[in-house]
């Protein structure tokens, strides 16, 4: 039976998977599925919004509406999420080891990542990955000149659509996105070149 009661409402055009707000409910009222938070039941919301607070987009606010009651019971049981399937539809993966003639780079959408940035962020597979080629290094560590001779040999060899460059929002990071867009000018193609950065909060941001 539902009555008129406080409950929590969420904007799903402007939340962004971050996650921040699952930890802060300890009722287990809230998850993320599908790159978006979302309500397990109306009867472990308990209508506080301990959750709002932690909301960087404003995409949580609490509504009067009608609603189960609140169920203390059930409250704090968490539910476990159902492993997400791999989005990843080749191998290798690491830029030192792909072959810049290898079939699945022709014609291809590429997700060019720093490799932390599919540990930080949780919505790697079910956003960024799915229809493109990912090729991650790490640009602190790895020899970006190389980085940069490996891209513009591959785009020479293969019809590149488009490519996202997604790096860490920390300074060793950044030089990723400019090793991409010196290799698309020294290739001569014109291919579209976007960035996606991941907070060290597990959020993301063009």
């Amino acid at each position: 039976m539902k009555i008129l009661r406080t409950i929590l409402h969420i904007d799903e055009e402007k939340c962004d998977g971050c996650g921040l707000c699952v930890p802060a409910c300890e009722e287990g009222a809230i998850e993320i599925a599908g790159g978006k938070v979302r309500l397990v039941s109306e009867r472990r919301c308990d209508g506080l919004g301990a959750c709002i607070g932690e909301c960087p987009r404003g995409a949580l606010t609490l509504v009067e509406q009608e609603a189960e009651r609140f169920d203390e019971t059930t409250a704090g049981v968490k539910t476990p999420s159902p492993a997400a399937p791999s989005a990843l539809s080749h191998w290798p993966v690491q830029i030192r080891l792909v072959p810049p003639g290898a079939l699945f780079l022709w014609n291809a959408r590429l997700l060019i990542a720093a490799d932390c940035t599919a540990v930080a962020y949780p919505g790697f597979h079910g956003e960024l990955l799915p229809g493109r080629v990912v090729l991650l290094g790490c640009p602190k560590f790895d020899d970006l000149a190389a980085y940069r001779e490996k891209f513009v040999e591959i785009l020479k060899k293969n019809e590149i659509r488009e490519i996202t460059v997604c790096a860490m929002e920390v300074p060793c990071c950044q030089g990723l996105e400019r090793a991409v867009r010196e290799a698309v000018a020294l290739s001569g193609r014109n291919i579209p070149v976007e960035c996606r950065i991941v907070t060290v909060d597990g959020g993301i941001r063009s």
